[in-house]
């Protein structure tokens, strides 16, 4: 009886010592891993929305990995996308080419499914929300006026006649005025946002399209499709104090969170145009893939992520060096914009 006892002991003593070594095989692998993902960068979590206006989707990027994660059913070719503040949620311009729903689509970034369709004016372009991300300013090229949504009934509350063929917008850092660029009228509608009123109209280069605001709200940099220029507009005089040239067809435009470079796709020569703000002049040029069209910069200035509407991806650039450090395939057929979540 003793004995029996004793090889139970040592049976258990054997069984408990090789869970022990299982338990530390297992222990330090997931501890690694663990640690790894707390030391990943908060905007390397993150994720790029990319519009494919051909697909009528929405790509999703994880940008840890810059590989597509899932791609979103939206409206009929969809073009731009805007996040809001607080990174919830993604609306989608919807612009309906020839069919005649116009609309917004609102992905919940928490599911990637949309949750709600706003209908807005004639082929919606641009979209940019407020900074406290109370609205979203539409553009709609053909009805040539802005919608203003409330995000919280998301409804259209608003509808301000701006000029004609408007395409981009953005809005100061401090959400007191809307710039909208009109196409046609080569000119740039800025919006009082708590009036909802025009309040001044810039003369600008040919066929104005992607537009952004610096971080210290005293620039907007404007992208003349036809010009192959820049216009740099000072937003407290709202009059054009410089003009930069680019290469053929510049179509958008994103700044630095430090305000201190501009990155701009140019169409004609499939390469994005780096700017230097403080002087206003050429710093660079990135050969990307082929038409390149919408381009935003993760949340710490590091990368500007760049959609190329004939190859169908996505050229990322380390914009310390100014250089391609990758490319995301698997992207819907026709990208357009791109916006990043916070």
């Amino acid at each position: 009886m003793r004995c029996n006892q004793s090889q139970s002991c040592k049976s258990n003593i054997s069984s408990g010592t090789t869970i022990s070594r299982r338990f530390r095989r297992l222990y330090w692998p997931a501890l690694f891993l663990l640690v790894s993902l707390w030391s990943v960068p908060a905007w390397a979590q993150s994720y790029a929305y990319v519009p494919t206006h051909k697909s009528n989707t929405v790509s999703v990027i994880n940008t840890s990995t810059n590989s597509v994660v899932t791609v979103v059913p939206v409206g009929v070719q969809p073009l731009q996308a805007a996040i809001s503040p607080d990174g919830a949620f993604a609306y989608v311009t919807n612009s309906g080419w020839f069919a005649p729903n116009n609309d917004v689509s609102v992905i919940s970034t928490a599911t990637n499914t949309v949750v709600a369709t706003i209908p807005v004016g004639r082929f919606p372009v641009g979209v940019a929300f407020t900074p406290n991300g109370a609205f979203v300013y539409v553009a709609n090229q053909n009805s040539n006026d802005v919608s203003v949504i409330n995000t919280v009934t998301r409804t259209v509350v608003a509808t301000v006649a701006v000029g004609v063929n408007p395409w981009g917008v953005a809005i100061a850092p401090n959400g007191a005025f809307a710039y909208v660029t009109d196409q046609a009228s080569n000119d740039v509608s800025v919006i009082n946002t708590s009036t909802n009123t025009v309040v001044a109209k810039v003369p600008v280069g040919l066929n104005p399209v992607g537009l952004a605001i610096t971080p210290n709200g005293a620039f907007a940099y404007v992208a003349n499709y036809l010009s192959s220029s820049l216009s740099v507009i000072s937003t407290a005089t709202n009059t054009v104090v410089n003009t930069v040239g680019v290469a053929a067809y510049p179509i958008a435009i994103a700044i630095t969170p430090n305000g201190s470079a501009a990155y701009v796709p140019t169409n004609g020569d499939n390469i994005v145009s780096v700017i230097n703000t403080l002087s206003n002049t050429l710093a660079g040029s990135v050969v990307v893939g082929s038409i390149p069209r919408g381009v935003a910069i993760s949340p710490d200035g590091s990368l500007a992520y760049v959609s190329n509407r004939l190859s169908n991806d996505v050229s990322v650039i380390n914009t310390a060096t100014n250089t391609v450090v990758a490319t995301v395939s698997g992207v819907a057929a026709l990208p357009e914009g791109v916006a990043i979540k916070p």
